[in-house]
């Protein structure tokens, strides 16, 4: 008797199950066991870190300022990293348990989410402490990025002591998928245009870079919004940007690949590395936009940029900002 195409997949795939039972089963063997133990925070709770994040996110809320502050909730993490220096606090068994995954071909890494529950709040001076565990280790699953393993980790994050919150970090260990076929040049993607910000479109137009201001209390604000958020006014008018400006923050995109965003500076980077930054203007409201001119590793906080209208394609052009290496 012959087997249809259907029933010879199906018996494929059971096949593949049987093969990765055993192994997940010596990998869920380190679930519960420490993956960090004793660890101890390099500095306390500190004001000057509570205003470095709170700038960087833009968040003014009057909790974290002042005698009586606490830190955002949100920066649970931030009080754990190690730095480039890192910790020497980490389980062998953790390290174990990526070799195994290396040792089967999981040889790349990406981090994938992360979840956080608070306690209690932190305030400057509580010296934070914690320990971390393997908490789960999934069946073989298939991604677009490739086949590989979920690897959950749970820290427990204490101050003086007393728990605070904990933090779940997941991460997908994967083999690469396969290259598929190169597929048409990509096109960047078309920005969503409205009626709150079609003046803004209609500046880009025509070569400016319109900024609006309330008519009520005359704050400047960016991205353009329905109404003021200083005083809720929706009276306004637009300023035009002189395009000077300096890179407030900026983050370098690695992945996805995504060769529209490269394109105009290097065909052949094939949607290599490139930076985003947080641009503040000379009129003081900030943007994100792509920085050009430069390597995307000789972007720097502080470089000054200058205004130009990058023609993407056909039918789209974008404001961004050149920097200078000088």
């Amino acid at each position: 008797m012959t087997a249809t195409a259907d029933q010879a997949a199906g018996t494929g795939a059971d096949a593949d199950a049987e093969e990765a039972a055993p192994f997940h089963a010596l990998l869920k063997t380190f679930e519960g066991r420490p993956a960090a133990t004793a660890g101890r925070g390099k500095d306390p709770v500190n004001q000057p870190m509570i205003r470095h994040w709170c700038e960087a996110m833009g968040d003014a809320d009057p909790a974290y300022t002042g005698p009586d502050a606490i830190a955002p909730p949100t920066m649970l993490q931030a009080w754990t990293m190690g730095g480039l220096s890192g910790h020497g606090d980490r389980s062998s068994a953790y390290d174990e348990l990526l070799a195994l995954l290396d040792g089967a071909g999981c040889t790349s890494v990406v981090a994938t989410d992360c979840e956080q529950e608070y306690l209690r709040p932190l305030r400057p001076g509580d010296t934070i402490t914690y320990d971390a565990v393997i908490e789960s280790v999934s069946p073989r699953k298939t991604t677009k990025l490739g086949t590989g393993h979920f690897v959950t980790t749970r820290m427990d994050v204490r101050a003086d002591g007393e728990l605070a919150g904990t933090h779940r970090f997941r991460i997908l260990k994967y083999a690469p998928a396969a290259p598929r076929e190169k597929k048409p040049a990509a096109r960047r993607p078309r920005p969503v245009v409205n009626r709150d910000n079609q003046g803004f479109w209609d500046g880009v137009a025509d070569h400016k870079l319109l900024i609006q201001r309330c008519t009520a209390c005359a704050t400047l604000r960016f991205p353009w919004l329905p109404g003021c958020n200083a005083c809720a006014s929706l009276d306004w008018d637009t300023v035009e940007a002189s395009g000077a400006g300096t890179v407030f923050s900026y983050v370098v995109m690695h992945h996805p690949p995504f060769p529209a965003f490269t394109a105009h500076e290097n065909p052949a980077a094939a949607g290599g590395p490139y930076a985003v930054a947080l641009v503040e203007l000379a009129e003081g409201a900030r943007m994100v936009s792509n920085i050009t001119g430069v390597p995307y590793d000789k972007v720097r906080i502080g470089m000054p940029v200058q205004l130009e209208f990058l023609r993407v394609d056909e039918d789209l052009e974008l404001p961004v900002f050149r920097g200078s290496e000088g």
